[in-house]
């Protein structure tokens, strides 16, 4: 068994196979799952785990070139907006609906239980070299 990193074997079997350009989705409980990608689904209940504790997580493990989220975090989800604006200065913002169209074309998706609104970011994989 790992002794670190991430444990689910869902999760990081689907992390391993991500390439560059590749779109991982990390969302709130709430938002509706496009059919087509891989799905991790790591809500427990109500806030667990958190947006931020999956996002931390798969930071760790990922090479992030860009990152796109709901523009309405701002006015709705200060937290998640404060968040989201630490990790990716270059935060890209689009409406939530067209952020629902671009995440039907994620390879992964990691639901969180995340019970605020437009927690949630689209992050496009890079390469470490």
């Amino acid at each position: 068994m790992k002794k670190a990193g991430i444990l689910n074997r869902h999760l990081a079997g689907a992390l391993a196979e991500l390439g560059h350009g590749d779109g991982v989705l990390v969302c709130d409980a709430g938002m509706p799952i496009p059919s087509g990608p891989r799905v991790v689904d790591l809500a427990f209940r109500a806030g667990v785990p958190s947006f931020a504790e999956v996002l931390d997580g798969l930071l760790d493990e990922l090479v992030v070139e860009g990152a796109t989220a709901a523009e309405e975090v701002r006015a709705a989800n200060a937290e998640a907006a404060a968040l989201l604006d630490g990790h990716f200065p270059g935060l890209g913002l689009v409406p939530h609906e067209r952020l629902k169209e671009l995440s039907a074309g994620a390879r992964l998706v990691v639901r969180t239980g995340e019970a605020r609104p437009y927690a949630k970011v689209l992050l496009r994989c890079g390469v470490f070299f």
